[in-house]
């Protein structure tokens, strides 16, 4: 953790000449385009493995047919598939599982009032009057909601709710495209699942309010980054939302 602290606190010193007093905040978000730039090469594989599995929908469906009810085959010639056509059902995952750490650390990070052993001076630092260490109930307790600190929390707020709008749309879109197959409880559940997930995005609000602002810009800098480069990796997906529409 005293690892982490020394880099956070040497890309802010790096940054002081251009952004001053909220240098820290800026280093936040320059390690977190940091990390999205290192996971990259795993979304570019993601984008690629959701178009193989596209791809194989006619071959699914043709597996369906031909298994009838008989799950366990099913299932089996499934994974057969998977494995010739060399497309991995799981490989969407990575990309959000290899990022986590840094969010945890961050959140530790700025959670802290000592990192090993001495007084964590990170906590000092802020963002337009926002301690980075506060959580938007200290900002409401100071100043109230359109207080120096509350501010900074409605423009976070204004992000995350424009980007889960333009992701409440692809993911809507995306769905109507490809919708629900098969048949039964199975069938009914993933189609309650397909209702449920463009609302997912909204949910970021909650995680904006609730964890410090450090973690809170973290999120809300991945969260974007997701959008854009979903929209530029998935631009030949059908139901996908043009490019240009995530850059607008």
């Amino acid at each position: 953790m005293s690892v982490f602290a020394h880099l956070v606190e040497h890309i802010a010193d790096l940054l002081q000449p251009l952004f001053h007093a909220s240098a820290a905040a800026a280093a936040i978000v320059l390690f977190t385009a940091l990390v999205r730039l290192l996971v990259h090469p795993l979304s570019r594989a993601s984008a690629r493995g959701q178009r193989a599995r596209a791809a194989l929908q006619p071959q699914v469906a043709e597996l369906k047919k031909k298994h009838g009810k008989d799950r366990e085959k099913f299932q089996k010639a499934l994974m057969e598939l998977h494995a010739e056509e060399k497309v991995s059902p799981l490989s969407g995952c990575l990309p959000s599982l290899l990022q986590m750490p840094a969010f945890f650390l961050l959140y530790h990070l700025f959670s802290s009032s000592t990192i090993g052993g001495r007084a964590n001076t990170l906590l000092g630092h802020k963002l337009f009057g926002a301690p980075l260490g506060g959580r938007w109930v200290d900002a409401l307790g100071d100043g109230g909601v359109f207080g120096p600190a509350g501010l900074v929390y409605l423009g976070l707020f204004a992000v995350v709710t424009a980007v889960a709008g333009f992701n409440y749309v692809r993911t809507k879109r995306t769905a109507a495209a490809a919708p629900v197959a098969g048949e039964g409880e199975q069938a009914a559940a993933l189609a309650s699942v397909a209702r449920i997930m463009p609302f997912m995005s909204f949910f970021t609000l909650f995680t904006v309010a609730v964890v410090p602002l450090a973690a809170a810009l973290y999120v809300v800098t991945s969260a974007t980054w997701s959008a854009v480069e979903r929209a530029v990796l998935y631009r030949d997906m059908p139901g996908a939302v043009p490019a240009a529409a995530a850059l607008a």
